[in-house]
Formats: structure tokens, C-alpha cells, sequence
């Protein structure tokens, strides 16, 4: 299956981080994840559950997301 992107709605309108994902290939337990800016680029494959889990401390700010960069807050 070739995959249909869905800019993340975090991502802005800007061209900052622009982030994709493929929502269909969800049932097949693997969700890919590209950056926008370089659709020829490589293609990070999360399972569903570290997909939620990344979505989730995005979302309750348990981690910082500065372009190139994914860490812990705090640290």
C-alpha cells in the first residue's frame, strides 16, 4: 500500500515543523511518520502504540518539540 499523507495539525501553515503521517496503514499495526519538507527522505515506521504514545506527550508536554530535535522537558 502507498502510503497518504496527512500534515500533523500542529504542524503550522508557517513550513516549520512539518510533520506527516499516514493514517491508513494503522491497522496493519505500523504508522509511518515523514518530514514534509523532504518527502524523498527516509520514513521513520512507528508501531500504533508508540504513535499514541509520541502523540500523547506531544500533546500533555511531557516532551519538547524543537525543529530537528525530540527531548525530554527538563533535560
Amino acid at each position: 500500500m502507498h502510503p497518504q499523507w496527512v500534515k500533523s495539525s500542529y504542524s503550522g501553515n508557517g513550513g516549520g515543523s512539518c510533520v506527516e503521517w499516514a493514517p491508513a496503514h494503522a491497522p496493519s499495526g505500523t504508522i509511518p511518520v515523514r518530514d514534509s519538507k523532504r518527502p524523498t527522505g527516509p520514513v521513520l515506521r512507528l508501531s500504533t502504540a508508540a504513535f499514541t504514545d509520541l502523540v500523547s506527550a506531544l500533546k500533555g508536554g511531557t516532551l519538547n518539540a524543537a525543529p530537528g530535535t525530540l527531548s525530554p522537558s527538563g533535560v
